[in-house]
């Protein structure tokens, strides 16, 4: 059996396994077969990268925090936009027109639940188990229907309202696979709206 790489990946692993393998040598290079002469490249090397491995973590730090700070500027400036925002919509004589003008009149929504479908995906898990994802956009979730062989007709398995939707049903043979059928409809007001998915057939290993 071939063996693995003795270099470590990771770079701190790599810096520990570098100064033990350079101090091993130093402390008997002719048993090695070699001089200290013969060290001088990789011990250059070696503090070469450990200045390189130190300015690369301080710039990490450098970058987390400053990342930190642009999220905190950002909720900041964005609290103080949302003030002012509230307060000019407030005026009597506010009018999308001025709106418009400041940017602060959202585009119109134009996903109309009457005419939309689910975008449904599935992946099976094995043993019956199928992990159903879909869109939910402005409904209150969706109702999941599923065919399975001997099914006269789809059969309403469950309502989500988040997604993903896990259908934990067993196989109807066990050790034997089985095509099932989904789709599913938006809900809203307890009532279905809206168009079905487009059919997703799954094919359930044992």
């Amino acid at each position: 059996m071939p063996k693995s790489d003795f270099i470590p990946s990771s770079d701190h692993e790599f810096a520990v396994w570098l100064d033990h393998f350079i101090s091993s040598l130093l402390a008997k290079p002719a048993f090695y077969g070699l001089t200290e002469d013969d060290l001088t490249p990789v011990k250059t090397a070696s503090a070469d990268f450990h200045g390189k491995l130190a300015a690369a973590i301080d710039a990490a730090a450098i970058a987390k925090q400053a990342n930190a700070d642009k999220d905190a500027s950002h909720h900041t400036a964005e609290t103080e936009a949302r003030l002012l925002t509230r307060r000019v919509k407030a005026l009597p004589s506010y009018t999308p027109g001025m709106g418009a003008l400041l940017g602060i009149e959202g585009p119109k929504n134009t996903f109309d639940l009457a005419t939309a479908k689910p975008d449904l995906s599935g992946v099976d898990q094995t043993g019956g188990v199928v992990v159903l994802s879909f869109t939910k956009h402005t409904s209150d979730g969706v109702n999941i229907y599923c065919q399975r062989e001997g099914d006269a007709d789809w059969v309403l398995i469950g309502r989500a309202t988040v997604s993903p939707f896990v259908d934990k049903r067993p196989l109807l043979q066990t050790g034997k696979p089985e095509l099932r059928r989904y789709t599913a409809v938006y809900m809203q007001k307890d009532k279905e709206i809206g168009q079905f998915s487009d059919d997703l057939v799954i094919n359930c290993a044992p």
